[in-house]
């Protein structure tokens, strides 16, 4: 029996990237072709699976992310695994799933628009440094023998900055619930949650959900939203300088349409009071929420630089334009509100671009990548 080894500091077997994996996994485990272990700083139980933890104090991000590359290389090596996945920035693994893009490739994009001022003190941010240099490391050390992206924008940035081939590559979506998220949900919440949060039943409701509001773009939205009177905009999530955005609406004059609901733990009823989902991100490998959305029903308004704007096509099941160009944005807002008549050929077109990123066909592409991987192991 093949030994697998999952790296990660926080596992939670719910979280987005580890739902489909351990799907795949436990299909693998049930056969008897994989014994799974755990390597990870904090985690949730995951039944049939062994759990090492790698503890110990730390300052700063620096040295927790140092440190725990440090101690879980160590213990993969002492226990001898057949197969090390990460899901870190840690050179030597045999497998990356590379859920958060390429850090050179955000930071390129994070310096554009900002003062010569702001490029220097990121320049200066240790962490920075150190997350590059651990990359550069991982893609170009000899024990990797596969990436797994979760789009096809992540897999075009790791080609053209390490240079990585097509056969060391595999593109794995992330799966979508399709029995929660589904159009339903607007006959099941609109009329109670749009009464419950004060938004008029006629109003053009955009939905936002996520935290991280400066690269997640809510500043971008609330601009696209002064430019069309029509919209109202509702914001789900939490950040530390929400009061920042408050007085931004208040600035633009939007704030008598802007809901800023907080961090919510169930996100259903928010999608079905909604007309459209906006995500102006400035970088995204893949969001779940805009699969959520299509698969509630919901035309997505996003940027190229969402790896989710891969399953958009403009003006059927949504728009994307520049994360850069806010008037593009804004034009986009007044094309969807222009449709209105087409709204529910929209809704059908966003279900039906997701209906292949079930939870059941990701674990089984998961599970095909894993048993390609494993007898490549066996010939090895």
């Amino acid at each position: 029996m093949t030994r697998l080894a999952i790296v990660r500091q926080k596992y939670n077997p719910a979280g987005g990237a580890e739902r489909f994996v351990s799907r795949a996994l436990a299909a693998l485990r049930d056969k008897g072709e994989l014994e799974v272990s755990l390597i990870a700083r904090r985690w949730e139980p995951v039944e049939g699976v062994k759990a090492y933890q790698v503890d110990g104090p730390y300052l700063g991000n620096v040295w927790r992310d140092w440190s725990f590359a440090r101690k879980a290389r160590r213990i993969w090596l002492r226990e001898g695994f057949d197969l090390v996945q990460s899901h870190e920035r840690i050179p030597g693994c045999d497998v990356y799933r590379a859920g958060d893009g390429v850090h050179r490739r955000w930071l390129q994009l994070r310096r554009q628009g900002m003062s010569a001022w702001g490029r220097f003190v990121l320049w200066c941010n240790p962490y920075h440094h150190y997350i590059q240099r651990a990359e550069s490391e991982m893609f170009h050390h000899p024990r990797l023998k596969r990436v797994i992206c979760n789009s096809q924008m992540v897999k075009r940035e790791i080609q053209q900055y390490f240079g990585l081939s097509d056969q060391q590559i595999v593109v794995i979506y992330n799966g979508v619930d399709l029995q929660s998220f589904h159009p339903g949900l607007r006959s099941e919440h609109r009329q109670a949650m749009r009464s419950q949060w004060g938004v008029p039943d006629d109003a053009p409701l955009l939905l936002y959900v996520g935290s991280g509001f400066e690269r997640k773009g809510v500043a971008r939205a609330l601009k696209a939203l002064q430019a069309n009177p029509g919209a109202w905009l509702m914001v789900v999530g939490g950040d530390k300088r929400l009061a920042r955005y408050r007085r931004l609406a208040d600035e633009l004059g939007v704030d008598a349409r802007v809901v800023f609901a907080g961090a919510q733990g169930e996100v259903r009823p928010f999608y079905g009071m909604a007309d459209a989902f906006i995500l102006p991100t400035l970088y995204d490998p893949f969001p779940n929420v805009c699969v959520e959305a299509l698969a509630s029903g919901l035309p997505v308004l996003t940027t190229r630089q969402c790896g989710a704007a891969e399953f958009v096509r403009q003006g059927e099941n949504g728009w994307v334009c520049d994360a850069f160009d806010e008037e593009a944005l804004a034009r986009s807002v007044a094309e969807w509100l222009s449709a209105s008549r087409n709204w529910p050929v929209l809704a059908e077109a966003a279900r039906r671009s997701v209906e292949g990123l079930s939870l059941g066909a990701m674990a089984e592409r998961m599970l095909n990548c894993y048993r390609d991987l494993l007898s490549v192991s066996a010939v090895a």
